[in-house]
């Protein structure tokens, strides 16, 4: 019989003390992937408050020129 494991909630990075902002387009491209598409919740592990933030934090960054909009 096959053994189910549960796996590990992932943690809010933003929820533990991090912050995000769109000056800082290092940080930002961890919540991209390779094609510029934002990455959604269930993938980073964000809570739905902080994705949100992430989001338009990435949509500022691109507007101002610091992220691309595709690659």
């Amino acid at each position: 019989m096959a053994e189910f494991y549960r796996k590990k909630k992932k943690v809010c990075m933003l929820c533990a003390g991090k912050t995000v902002s769109y000056k800082e387009p290092e940080i930002l491209k961890k919540y991209i992937n390779e094609k510029g598409k934002i990455v959604p919740r269930r993938v980073t592990g964000t809570c739905a408050r902080h994705q949100r933030v992430i989001a338009r934090e990435i949509k500022r960054a691109r507007a101002i020129g610091y992220l691309p909009y595709t690659k």
